[in-house]
């Protein structure tokens, strides 16, 4: 397993990219795919593009929000003791390489953005907790497992493509020929039989690519200052009204209350429905109710900015490929291809494996579902597959080629200071691993359903 994987990093470290020279990358492949496959023209495929750069900022706008609470959540009050507490858990490095991979698929199965932000934080704590011990753990690793630990969200509490098909009014309600319940595709015995396998299979892979001794990395000084925030002495405080207001605490605390108010009200009308919205003002809830005072808070908040410019900076390229490859109509052919070449028990398969492909160029669950949906729902009227194994295989597919995806990576990248070569040559294995077992778990279901 060791030589693999050092046959895979070298790899890696001579033809990986950065993620922003990466997704310039993508860009012009997807381009290219975009004229050569299509009837569109460059000045066409230029335009889409051009016009897709812009679709998705409001999600970058949440995103970034997300980042800069969480990280500030990290660093306020209690949360840098609990984290610390947390991190003590693992004894040797092969347990703290499973912890890192568990603690994000626990996150991730409650609330999607939070996986990668917190697996970073925690790969990072354990890190410096094992520095202090004196015991060698390997750091790339640690990052990597904590990003693989991702590749279950789609199976969670804040999937996406499960959760529409189950909302009143969506765009394949009469595909469906009504709602399909979460209890037939989160909540389905075959659901959760493959998400807690693939969740141990990634685990114990991640204890088997343990380098030797003299091979460990540790986590260098460049690394361990990553998200340090300097505290602000009381001599700082300004004298008068002004600094009356901005160090005392209740004005943070009350906007807190005020906040938490609002969500206690959404939720009481809404019921148990997460969203990435009401994710950031809970974030924002707790950063409020922590926070010593408005100073305290603002300080912790421009340290986290850092953290988010390369999310502002990237995203973008992402929303233009995913705007071209859907306005040009090449993602349309890929998904009726795979559609129509599949049986009625390969087709959650075909799907699972149209997913992972189709991910590398829409890296959103939403917009990709969106794309694949009517022609494997259509599929599977023919073919008489059931249709909740089509949307989990999609999903499925989606959350399997983000482990290997810069663009998702970079959260996490933010919070241990790590190179993305770093992180990615190990989840590239991991992402190996996952894929047998949920292409193995998804084909499994289906014929069970067609016996």
């Amino acid at each position: 397993m060791n030589q693999l994987a050092n046959r895979i990093i070298r790899v890696f470290d001579k033809y990986m990219p950065e993620p922003f020279a990466f997704g310039v990358l993508m860009t012009l492949i997807a381009m290219v795919i975009a004229w050569a496959s299509t009837d569109s023209s460059p000045p066409e495929v230029v335009v889409a593009w051009g016009d897709g750069l812009s679709s998705l900022l409001p999600f970058i706008t949440q995103v970034s929000l997300t980042i800069l609470f969480a990280f500030s959540l990290a660093h306020l009050g209690p949360m840098p003791r609990l984290l610390a507490r947390m991190s003590g858990i693992p004894k040797t490095a092969r347990q703290a390489y499973a912890f890192c991979a568990l603690f994000t698929s626990a996150v991730c199965l409650i609330a999607w953005p939070l996986g990668t932000i917190l697996g970073g934080l925690m790969a990072r704590q354990v890190a410096l907790r094992f520095r202090e011990r004196d015991v060698p753990v390997h750091y790339p690793l640690l990052g990597g497992a904590a990003f693989s630990g991702f590749v279950v969200w789609h199976m969670g509490y804040s999937a996406s493509a499960p959760l529409l098909v189950a909302t009143a009014g969506n765009p394949t309600e009469a595909m469906l020929g009504g709602v399909l319940p979460v209890t037939e595709t989160l909540l389905a015995p075959f659901n959760l039989v493959i998400l807690v396998a693939t969740v141990a299979v990634v685990a114990l892979f991640a204890t088997r690519l343990a380098p030797r001794d003299e091979d460990v990395e540790l986590i260098g000084p460049t690394e361990s200052s990553t998200g340090e925030v300097p505290s602000v002495s009381s001599n700082e405080r300004r004298e008068g009204f002004a600094g009356w207001v901005e160090s005392a605490r209740w004005p943070t605390t009350a906007l807190g209350l005020f906040l938490l108010g609002y969500l206690a009200l959404w939720f009481y009308e809404k019921g148990p429905q997460l969203e990435l919205n009401v994710v950031n003002w809970t974030f924002l809830t707790l950063c409020l109710l922590l926070a010593r005072s408005a100073v305290d808070l603002t300080n912790v908040m421009m340290q986290a900015g850092r953290a988010v410019i390369p999310t502002l900076l990237q995203y973008p390229l992402y929303a233009g490929i995913m705007g071209m490859m859907m306005n040009t109509g090449v993602m349309n052919h890929v998904a009726t291809y795979f559609a129509e070449t599949a049986t009625a028990a390969t087709l959650p398969v075909i799907a699972f494996l149209s997913g992972g492909l189709i991910n590398m160029f829409i890296p959103s669950g939403g917009a990709q579902w969106a794309v694949q949906g009517p022609a494997f729902l259509e599929a599977a009227k023919l073919l008489g597959t059931d249709p909740e194994l089509v949307v989990m295989g999609v999903a499925y597919g989606d959350q399997w080629t983000n482990i290997i995806h810069p663009f998702v990576a970079i959260p996490l990248l933010i919070m241990t200071g790590l190179k993305a070569n770093k992180v990615l040559s190990y989840s590239f294995i991991l992402f190996l691993a996952a894929g047998v077992t949920l292409g193995l778990g998804i084909y499994i279901a289906s014929l069970t359903r067609l016996l």
